[in-house]
């Protein structure tokens, strides 16, 4: 390898939201992660529900008028 064109690479500590420490090492430093495989849905075989009834509500909420408005028209 040619010295002085490569990042530094170094030890690195990855924490999960479910508590799961593990060290690695990485160009970017510490990481911070939402899913590792002690609690990802493939590797534990349990679902895991995921916060997205925002977003669903927004779209439900967007296009609930829109569907309705072409159910009238029809």
């Amino acid at each position: 390898m040619k010295s002085g064109i490569h990042p530094a690479y170094k030890r690195a500590t990855v924490t999960c939201v479910c508590g799961e420490v593990f060290e690695t090492r990485s160009t970017v430093g510490n990481l911070k992660i939402e899913i590792c495989s002690k609690c990802h849905p493939f590797f534990t075989g349990k679902q895991k529900l995921v916060d997205s009834a925002g977003r669903v509500e927004r779209f439900q909420k967007r296009y609930a008028k829109k569907g309705a408005e072409a159910v009238a028209v029809a």
